[in-house]
């Protein structure tokens, strides 16, 4: 092979949202012929994807591109944090250009600005599914970008424009390729997921000659029968939510439904610019377990929202105690820059919030614990993460990658691999976790 390709590092910050972004420029690099250079001094440039919703992830994408520009010193910076105005340019002048998130053809136009591309037909060839940051056997199906709610504590429109609903036939052909070439589980995401199709008007789009409308419904039966996991991420509770749960009950995509509540305040939710029936969500999550009685629901939580009262925050602690969530995260609220929040009266004080968000995580973690010891002597279906001499680590239904627990295998079989699915055993668990043998 010869050596005439240009390299370019890649350091890749943020959400799954912007991953999938990251995963789209080294296609096109590798598509174009350039290498993908694993550090800084065998890099001609380097891109830097970055983070820019709340004040650490700011502060964390400064210091990697500050680290960048030292380590290498022609830096590309994209992401959200180069929506924030002239942050980046401020900070580090140094830098070759700037863009903002999902944004692709520019970052690929500076990289033929700074270093032009020199042809080999050997190394421009890449993969079918194309280039992808995550292990072989998962991988984020990214469905729309941008968002058209206006939550006041939240800044992604500013950053990313209003819902924009990739073509429904383009996302199943996407799927298809990575289910051809091994991939186990699709994780399903965008800013709103159950909002997919809404700026088409759920238009009518086309795969292998078939009609589907661009409609989350729709796409989760299509995806159903790709005979792989399929898992949803960000889906805010509209009516039309209320269909999916029979695909899951009848295991056509994965029991599992990322829900982010925020608060259960409805003074707090109005703040918030959010849903505010409380109690018309619990009537629904009696409903969907009625329906699908191991369905696993994750939600995310704002522990000291501007004006939050001690009577609203122990509103939250009542709603998570009726709820029974299986798996749950919160933070204490943080001003994000330029978020309407920012404005409002009665902040509360940084040790108030730490003190709530312990009490929040210490009532979740017991219910956590309590579900998970349930499941004590049941059989579950895995998803083999890693293997080592001590045994497997992998995921049941119940388990997204990076933010949910893991189930910990001892003893297993030869031919067990990562992206081997197997029945498993639960004997022992705690707040987070399980632990378990082969069947």
């Amino acid at each position: 092979m010869t050596h005439t390709s240009r390299k370019v590092g890649i350091v890749s910050l943020g959400c799954p949202k912007a991953l999938v972004d990251s995963e789209q420029i080294i296609t096109q690099l590798r598509a174009e012929g350039y290498q993908i250079s694993p550090s800084y001094d065998e890099a001609d440039l380097v891109v830097v994807n970055t983070c820019g919703f709340i004040d650490d992830a700011v502060a964390e994408s400064l210091d990697a591109i500050g680290e960048a520009i030292a380590e290498n010193g022609k830096v590309i910076v994209t992401g959200c944090l180069g929506a924030k105005g002239n942050v980046v340019q401020e900070n580090h002048p140094q830098v070759l250009a700037v863009t903002g998130p999902h944004a692709y053809q520019e970052v690929m136009a500076e990289v033929h600005k700074h270093l032009p591309p020199r042809h080999d037909p050997h190394t421009s060839l890449i993969p079918h599914q194309g280039i992808k940051l995550t292990p072989n056997h998962y991988a984020y199906l990214k469905i729309s970008e941008g968002c058209n709610h206006r939550c006041t504590f939240c800044i992604i429109p500013d950053l990313r424009g209003d819902l924009e609903s990739r073509p429904v036939g383009e996302v199943l052909q996407e799927a298809e390729n990575l289910v051809k070439c091994g991939i186990k589980e699709l994780l399903v995401i965008s800013q709103d997921t159950s909002a997919y199709g809404v700026d088409v008007k759920y238009r009518t789009g086309f795969w292998g000659g078939r009609p589907i409308k661009t409609r989350m419904t729709e796409l989760a039966v299509a995806l159903g029968e790709m005979g792989v996991w399929v898992r949803l991420h960000y889906v805010y509770p509209y009516p039309h939510v209320d269909e999916v749960i029979p695909l899951m009950a009848e295991g056509k995509i994965l029991p599992y439904l990322d829900i982010p509540l925020q608060h259960a305040s409805p003074r707090i939710l109005k703040l918030m610019k959010r849903p505010g029936n409380i109690d018309g969500t619990l009537e629904r999550i009696r409903k969907w377990r009625e329906i699908c009685p191991n369905l696993t629901l994750r939600s995310t939580f704002i522990v000291g929202f501007p004006g939050e009262t001690e009577a609203e925050f122990q509103m939250l602690l009542d709603f998570i105690e009726e709820a029974q969530l299986d798996r749950v995260g919160a933070f204490a609220y943080s001003p994000v820059d330029g978020a309407q929040a920012n404005e409002l009266p009665d902040p509360v004080a940084p040790e108030v919030q730490q003190q709530r968000l312990e009490r929040f995580m210490n009532v979740q973690q017991a219910i956590s614990e309590k579900k998970l010891a349930r499941k004590i002597g049941t059989t579950l279906q895995v998803l083999i993460d890693t293997v080592d001499a001590e045994g497997a680590v992998g995921r049941s239904s119940a388990d997204a990658p990076e933010i949910d627990g893991r189930v910990y295998i001892e003893d297993v079989g030869p031919g067990v691999e990562a992206g081997s699915i197997i029945d498993v055993t639960v004997t022992d668990s705690d707040a987070h976790d399980l632990w378990a043998r082969p069947v």
